[in-house]
C-alpha cells in the first residue's frame, strides 16, 4: 500500500501571513489536526498544527487562580509563520504507507504532507490510516476476489479482521503473487493459507 493510495488531496495548506485565527478556523472547519504552509511560490515552508496554534491562544483564566491574572499583552504570535514547525517531515506519494506510518508513530507528528516534484500534492494522517483499517471485511474480501479475477486465478478468499485467507495458490511463487495483490487492497493487513491436508 502507497501513501498515494490513502491521503487526502489536494492538501489543504495555509500562507506564512495567514493570521493564526484564520489558521484555528481553517483547522476546525476541515476538522483536521495540521496543515502545511505554503510561501508566496507555493513551496512548502513549514506544518502548522493544532498544538502550534492553542499554545498561542488560550490565556488564563483567573477564575483558577489564587492571584488575579492580568493579560499584558497580546500574544506573541499573530501569523502562522510566528508559530509553525519549519523543517517538517515530508512523504512522496510513492513512499509505503508503512514507513509513513512508523515516522507518525516514532515521532509526535499526526500528519506528513506529501511532495511530489517540490509541489504538495496532499497530506497523510493518522486518521487517514485508522480509516484504512477500519474498512469493512466484505469489501476487502470483494476487492481482493475481482484482483484475482481480473489477474485470470481462480483462487477463493475470505477475510476476517483484516486478514485474507487464500485457498488456490500452489508454490512459493504463486503465494508471493498472492501475498502482492492482497497487500494492494485497503484495509488488508496479512495473509494467511487454507492448509491442504498431508496424506497418510
Amino acid at each position: 500500500m502507497l501513501v498515494r493510495d490513502v491521503m487526502s488531496a489536494p492538501a489543504i495548506g495555509v500562507r506564512e501571513e495567514t493570521s493564526i485565527k484564520d489558521a484555528i478556523e481553517q483547522l476546525d472547519r476541515n476538522d483536521i489536526a495540521a496543515m502545511p504552509v505554503l510561501d508566496e511560490d507555493g513551496q512548502l515552508v513549514g506544518v502548522v498544527s493544532e498544538a502550534d496554534l492553542i499554545g498561542e491562544m488560550v490565556v488564563p483564566d483567573p477564575r483558577a487562580h489564587e492571584v488575579p491574572v492580568r493579560l499584558t499583552k497580546a500574544p506573541l504570535g499573530v501569523r502562522v509563520a510566528d508559530v509553525m514547525s519549519t523543517l517538517p517531515l515530508t512523504v512522496t506519494s510513492d513512499t509505503d504507507l508503512a514507513r509513513a506510518a512508523d515516522l507518525m508513530t516514532s515521532t509526535a507528528v499526526k500528519s506528513l504532507p506529501v511532495v511530489d516534484g517540490g509541489q504538495v500534492v496532499g497530506v497523510v494522517s493518522r486518521r487517514d490510516v485508522i480509516r484504512l483499517l477500519a474498512r469493512q471485511d466484505s469489501r476487502i474480501e470483494a476487492d481482493v476476489d475481482e484482483l484475482f479475477r481480473q489477474a485470470g486465478l481462480d483462487w477463493w478468499v475470505t477475510v476476517e479482521d483484516g486478514i485474507a485467507t487464500v485457498d488456490g495458490p500452489a508454490g512459493d511463487r504463486e503465494r508471493r503473487l498472492a501475498e502482492t495483490l492482497v497487500c494492494t487492497v485497503p484495509g488488508a493487513i496479512g495473509v494467511r493459507w487454507v492448509e491442504v491436508p498431508v496424506a497418510d
